[in-house]
Protein backbone atom coordinates (compact mmCIF):
# COMPACT_ATOMS: atom_id res chain seq x y z
CA UNK A 1 0.00 0.00 0.00
CA UNK A 2 1.30 3.43 -0.98
CA UNK A 3 0.88 5.99 1.81
CA UNK A 4 0.78 9.74 1.27
CA UNK A 5 -0.06 11.94 4.26
CA UNK A 6 0.95 15.29 2.73
CA UNK A 7 -1.35 18.08 3.90
CA UNK A 8 -3.10 15.93 6.53
CA UNK A 9 -3.71 17.08 10.08
CA UNK A 10 -2.89 14.79 13.01
CA UNK A 11 -5.63 15.30 15.59
CA UNK A 12 -6.42 11.75 16.74
CA UNK A 13 -5.51 8.22 15.71
CA UNK A 14 -9.19 7.74 14.91
CA UNK A 15 -8.40 9.49 11.62
CA UNK A 16 -5.53 7.18 10.69
CA UNK A 17 -5.56 3.61 9.38
CA UNK A 18 -3.31 0.88 10.71
CA UNK A 19 -1.25 1.12 7.51
CA UNK A 20 -0.80 4.87 7.97
CA UNK A 21 0.21 4.47 11.63
CA UNK A 22 2.71 1.78 10.65
CA UNK A 23 4.09 4.11 7.98
CA UNK A 24 4.67 6.84 10.58
CA UNK A 25 6.39 4.37 12.91
CA UNK A 26 8.67 3.14 10.12
CA UNK A 27 9.47 6.71 9.11
CA UNK A 28 10.27 7.58 12.73
CA UNK A 29 12.67 4.63 12.96
CA UNK A 30 14.37 5.75 9.74
CA UNK A 31 14.68 9.36 10.93
CA UNK A 32 16.02 8.18 14.30
CA UNK A 33 18.70 6.08 12.62
CA UNK A 34 19.68 8.97 10.37
CA UNK A 35 19.91 11.39 13.30
CA UNK A 36 22.16 8.95 15.15
CA UNK A 37 24.34 8.79 12.01
CA UNK A 38 24.43 12.57 11.67
CA UNK A 39 22.31 12.61 8.50
CA UNK A 40 19.86 15.50 8.16
CA UNK A 41 17.82 15.85 4.98
CA UNK A 42 16.09 19.21 5.60
CA UNK A 43 12.60 17.93 4.79
CA UNK A 44 11.15 21.07 6.43
CA UNK A 45 13.43 23.63 4.77
CA UNK A 46 11.77 27.09 4.60
CA UNK A 47 8.77 25.84 6.60
CA UNK A 48 7.51 27.92 9.53
CA UNK A 49 5.67 26.11 12.31
CA UNK A 50 3.51 27.72 15.02
CA UNK A 51 3.70 25.94 18.37
CA UNK A 52 0.68 26.92 20.50
CA UNK A 53 0.92 25.94 24.16
CA UNK A 54 -1.96 26.55 26.58
CA UNK A 55 -0.45 23.90 28.88
CA UNK A 56 3.21 23.71 29.90
CA UNK A 57 5.36 20.95 28.48
CA UNK A 58 8.80 19.40 28.52
CA UNK A 59 8.75 16.50 26.03
CA UNK A 60 6.17 17.87 23.58
CA UNK A 61 7.72 21.33 23.30
CA UNK A 62 11.27 20.04 23.01
CA UNK A 63 10.27 17.35 20.51
CA UNK A 64 8.51 19.73 18.14
CA UNK A 65 11.25 22.33 18.47
CA UNK A 66 14.21 20.00 17.93
CA UNK A 67 12.43 17.92 15.29
CA UNK A 68 11.57 21.02 13.28
CA UNK A 69 15.08 22.50 13.51
CA UNK A 70 16.69 19.13 12.66
CA UNK A 71 14.77 19.14 9.38
CA UNK A 72 15.57 22.76 8.51
CA UNK A 73 12.33 24.40 9.64
CA UNK A 74 11.62 27.33 11.97
CA UNK A 75 9.47 26.69 15.08
CA UNK A 76 7.79 29.68 16.75
CA UNK A 77 6.63 29.14 20.34
CA UNK A 78 3.34 30.86 21.17
CA UNK A 79 2.43 30.60 24.86
CA UNK A 80 -1.04 31.22 26.22
CA UNK A 81 -0.12 34.83 27.06
CA UNK A 82 1.50 35.50 23.69
CA UNK A 83 -1.61 35.35 21.50
CA UNK A 84 -5.33 36.10 21.79
CA UNK A 85 -6.57 32.56 21.10
CA UNK A 86 -10.08 32.13 22.47
CA UNK A 87 -9.91 35.29 24.61
CA UNK A 88 -9.89 38.51 22.62
CA UNK A 89 -10.14 36.61 19.36
CA UNK A 90 -12.12 33.56 18.31
CA UNK A 91 -10.32 30.31 17.60
CA UNK A 92 -11.61 30.51 14.03
CA UNK A 93 -10.08 33.95 13.45
CA UNK A 94 -6.76 33.01 15.03
CA UNK A 95 -6.67 29.90 12.83
CA UNK A 96 -7.21 31.91 9.65
CA UNK A 97 -4.51 34.43 10.59
CA UNK A 98 -1.92 31.84 11.56
CA UNK A 99 -2.73 29.73 8.52
CA UNK A 100 -1.72 32.63 6.27
CA UNK A 101 1.60 33.09 8.06
CA UNK A 102 2.66 29.58 9.03
CA UNK A 103 2.93 26.33 7.11
CA UNK A 104 1.61 24.23 10.02
CA UNK A 105 0.32 24.58 13.58
CA UNK A 106 0.85 22.48 16.70
CA UNK A 107 -1.60 22.86 19.57
CA UNK A 108 -1.24 21.64 23.15
CA UNK A 109 -4.08 22.67 25.43
CA UNK A 110 -7.41 21.83 26.95
CA UNK A 111 -10.15 21.40 24.36
CA UNK A 112 -10.25 18.90 21.52
CA UNK A 113 -12.74 21.26 19.91
CA UNK A 114 -10.04 23.95 19.73
CA UNK A 115 -7.54 21.79 17.85
CA UNK A 116 -10.31 20.65 15.50
CA UNK A 117 -11.31 24.26 14.77
CA UNK A 118 -7.69 25.18 14.11
CA UNK A 119 -7.54 22.37 11.55
CA UNK A 120 -10.85 23.32 9.98
CA UNK A 121 -10.16 27.04 9.54
CA UNK A 122 -6.39 27.40 9.14
CA UNK A 123 -5.97 25.64 5.82
CA UNK A 124 -2.66 24.07 6.96
CA UNK A 125 -1.76 20.82 8.76
CA UNK A 126 -2.54 20.96 12.49
CA UNK A 127 -0.95 18.58 14.99
CA UNK A 128 -2.43 17.65 18.37
CA UNK A 129 0.29 17.90 21.02
CA UNK A 130 -2.25 17.02 23.75
CA UNK A 131 -5.82 17.84 24.72
CA UNK A 132 -7.95 16.78 27.67
CA UNK A 133 -9.47 14.12 25.40
CA UNK A 134 -6.58 12.72 23.39
CA UNK A 135 -2.78 12.45 23.13
CA UNK A 136 -1.96 10.79 19.80
CA UNK A 137 1.71 11.80 19.46
CA UNK A 138 2.48 10.06 22.76
CA UNK A 139 0.96 6.82 21.50
CA UNK A 140 3.24 6.85 18.45
CA UNK A 141 6.25 7.15 20.77
CA UNK A 142 4.89 4.34 22.96
CA UNK A 143 4.40 2.04 19.98
CA UNK A 144 7.84 2.85 18.59
CA UNK A 145 9.32 1.91 21.97
CA UNK A 146 7.36 -1.36 22.14
CA UNK A 147 8.59 -2.25 18.66
CA UNK A 148 12.16 -1.60 19.77
CA UNK A 149 11.87 -3.61 22.99
CA UNK A 150 9.50 -6.46 22.03
CA UNK A 151 9.92 -6.56 18.27
CA UNK A 152 6.23 -6.34 17.39
CA UNK A 153 2.91 -4.73 18.27
CA UNK A 154 0.28 -7.21 17.15
CA UNK A 155 -0.80 -9.57 19.92
CA UNK A 156 0.93 -7.63 22.73
CA UNK A 157 -1.00 -7.60 26.01
CA UNK A 158 -1.00 -3.95 27.04
CA UNK A 159 -2.31 -3.11 30.52
CA UNK A 160 -3.12 0.43 31.62
CA UNK A 161 -3.49 0.96 35.38
CA UNK A 162 -5.08 4.09 36.84
CA UNK A 163 -7.48 6.74 35.58
CA UNK A 164 -9.23 4.86 32.78
CA UNK A 165 -10.99 7.87 31.27
CA UNK A 166 -8.13 10.32 30.92
CA UNK A 167 -6.59 11.43 27.63
CA UNK A 168 -3.76 8.90 27.80
CA UNK A 169 -6.05 5.92 28.32
CA UNK A 170 -8.33 7.16 25.54
CA UNK A 171 -5.49 7.56 23.06
CA UNK A 172 -3.92 4.22 23.95
CA UNK A 173 -7.23 2.41 23.56
CA UNK A 174 -7.67 3.87 20.08
CA UNK A 175 -4.10 3.02 19.08
CA UNK A 176 -4.16 -0.52 20.48
CA UNK A 177 -7.48 -1.26 18.82
CA UNK A 178 -6.17 -0.02 15.46
CA UNK A 179 -2.87 -1.92 15.67
CA UNK A 180 -3.97 -5.27 17.09
CA UNK A 181 -2.81 -5.04 20.71
CA UNK A 182 -4.90 -6.51 23.53
CA UNK A 183 -5.78 -3.47 25.63
CA UNK A 184 -6.72 -3.92 29.28
CA UNK A 185 -7.82 -1.05 31.54
CA UNK A 186 -7.51 -1.60 35.29
CA UNK A 187 -9.42 1.20 36.98
CA UNK A 188 -12.02 1.86 39.66
CA UNK A 189 -15.52 1.78 38.18
CA UNK A 190 -15.96 5.52 38.71
CA UNK A 191 -13.06 6.09 36.30
CA UNK A 192 -13.92 3.49 33.65
CA UNK A 193 -13.51 4.67 30.03
CA UNK A 194 -16.40 6.27 28.17
CA UNK A 195 -18.76 3.60 26.83
CA UNK A 196 -19.07 5.26 23.42
CA UNK A 197 -15.30 5.24 22.99
CA UNK A 198 -15.16 1.55 23.96
CA UNK A 199 -17.85 0.76 21.38
CA UNK A 200 -15.97 2.69 18.68
CA UNK A 201 -12.68 0.98 19.51
CA UNK A 202 -14.36 -2.41 19.41
CA UNK A 203 -15.18 -1.76 15.76
CA UNK A 204 -11.47 -1.12 15.12
CA UNK A 205 -10.56 -4.24 17.10
CA UNK A 206 -12.77 -6.44 14.93
CA UNK A 207 -10.59 -5.54 11.95
CA UNK A 208 -7.19 -5.74 13.65
CA UNK A 209 -7.69 -8.76 15.91
CA UNK A 210 -7.31 -6.64 19.04
CA UNK A 211 -9.40 -6.94 22.19
CA UNK A 212 -10.53 -4.47 24.84
CA UNK A 213 -11.05 -5.43 28.48
CA UNK A 214 -12.07 -3.16 31.34
CA UNK A 215 -11.78 -4.40 34.92
CA UNK A 216 -11.61 -3.08 38.47
CA UNK A 217 -9.19 -5.87 39.48
CA UNK A 218 -5.54 -4.83 38.90
CA UNK A 219 -4.10 -8.21 39.89
CA UNK A 220 -6.26 -10.02 37.37
CA UNK A 221 -5.55 -7.38 34.72
CA UNK A 222 -1.77 -7.71 34.76
CA UNK A 223 -1.55 -11.51 34.44
CA UNK A 224 0.71 -12.31 31.46
CA UNK A 225 1.07 -8.61 30.62
CA UNK A 226 3.75 -7.66 28.11
CA UNK A 227 3.41 -3.96 28.98
CA UNK A 228 2.20 -2.21 32.12
CA UNK A 229 1.49 1.48 31.64
CA UNK A 230 0.35 4.22 33.98
CA UNK A 231 -0.11 7.99 34.10
CA UNK A 232 -0.52 10.65 36.76
CA UNK A 233 -3.61 10.33 38.93
CA UNK A 234 -4.73 13.93 38.31
CA UNK A 235 -4.22 15.46 34.88
CA UNK A 236 -3.35 19.11 34.31
CA UNK A 237 -6.34 21.15 35.43
CA UNK A 238 -7.48 18.49 37.92
CA UNK A 239 -5.04 19.25 40.71
CA UNK A 240 -7.89 19.91 43.13
CA UNK A 241 -8.91 16.24 42.82
CA UNK A 242 -5.62 14.71 43.88
CA UNK A 243 -6.69 13.79 47.44
CA UNK A 244 -9.78 12.04 46.12
CA UNK A 245 -7.77 10.25 43.42
CA UNK A 246 -5.14 9.04 45.88
CA UNK A 247 -7.88 7.43 47.94
CA UNK A 248 -9.44 5.49 45.07
CA UNK A 249 -6.37 4.81 42.91
CA UNK A 250 -3.93 3.53 45.54
CA UNK A 251 -4.77 -0.13 44.69
CA UNK A 252 -3.76 0.61 41.08
CA UNK A 253 -0.28 1.87 41.91
CA UNK A 254 2.37 0.15 39.80
CA UNK A 255 4.81 -1.26 42.36
CA UNK A 256 7.10 -4.28 42.57
CA UNK A 257 4.29 -6.47 43.91
CA UNK A 258 2.02 -5.64 40.97
CA UNK A 259 4.82 -6.14 38.44
CA UNK A 260 5.45 -9.59 39.96
CA UNK A 261 1.80 -10.56 39.40
CA UNK A 262 2.41 -10.64 35.62
CA UNK A 263 4.12 -14.01 36.12
CA UNK A 264 6.75 -12.93 33.56
CA UNK A 265 10.22 -11.42 33.84
CA UNK A 266 10.01 -9.76 30.42
CA UNK A 267 7.20 -7.29 31.16
CA UNK A 268 8.16 -3.68 30.46
CA UNK A 269 6.98 -0.65 32.39
CA UNK A 270 5.89 2.49 30.54
CA UNK A 271 4.82 6.00 31.57
CA UNK A 272 4.28 9.10 29.43
CA UNK A 273 5.96 11.29 32.09
CA UNK A 274 6.15 13.41 34.14
CA UNK A 275 5.73 10.82 36.91
CA UNK A 276 4.79 11.42 40.53
CA UNK A 277 6.95 8.86 42.31
CA UNK A 278 5.08 7.29 45.18
CA UNK A 279 1.66 7.89 43.61
CA UNK A 280 0.95 6.05 40.36
CA UNK A 281 4.36 4.35 40.34
CA UNK A 282 7.00 3.62 42.94
CA UNK A 283 10.55 4.85 42.48
CA UNK A 284 11.97 1.32 42.42
CA UNK A 285 9.80 0.35 39.43
CA UNK A 286 10.52 3.60 37.59
CA UNK A 287 14.26 3.02 38.05
CA UNK A 288 14.17 -0.73 37.39
CA UNK A 289 15.51 -2.63 34.39
CA UNK A 290 11.89 -3.15 33.29
CA UNK A 291 11.37 0.59 32.89
CA UNK A 292 11.66 2.05 29.38
CA UNK A 293 10.27 5.49 30.19
CA UNK A 294 13.28 7.45 29.01
CA UNK A 295 13.38 5.57 25.72
CA UNK A 296 9.73 6.62 25.32
CA UNK A 297 10.65 10.21 26.10
CA UNK A 298 13.36 10.27 23.43
CA UNK A 299 11.04 8.61 20.93
CA UNK A 300 8.59 11.48 21.28
CA UNK A 301 11.08 13.51 19.26
CA UNK A 302 11.52 10.93 16.51
CA UNK A 303 7.81 10.17 16.09
CA UNK A 304 6.81 13.84 16.20
CA UNK A 305 9.45 14.54 13.58
CA UNK A 306 7.93 11.77 11.47
CA UNK A 307 4.47 13.36 11.73
CA UNK A 308 5.86 16.73 10.64
CA UNK A 309 7.89 15.28 7.77
CA UNK A 310 5.05 13.08 6.51
CA UNK A 311 2.37 15.78 6.56
CA UNK A 312 4.43 18.88 5.73
CA UNK A 313 7.79 17.80 4.37
CA UNK A 314 9.19 18.70 0.98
Amino acid sequence: MSVCLKGRSFLTLKDYSAEEIEYLLNLAADLKAKKKAGIYENHLAHKNVALIFEKPSTRTRCSFTIGCIDEGGHPEYLGKNDIQLGYKETVEDTARVLGRMFDAIEFRGFSQDTVEKLAKYSGVPVWNGLTDEDHPTQVLADFMTINEKLGHLKGVKFVYCGDGRNNMSNALMIGCAKMGLHYVVASPESLFPDEKLIELCETYAEKSGASITVTADPAEAVKDADVIYTDVWASMGEEDKIAERKAILKPYQVNAALMAKTGKNTTIFMHCLPAVRGNEVTADVLESDASVVFDEAENRMHTIKAVMVATLGN
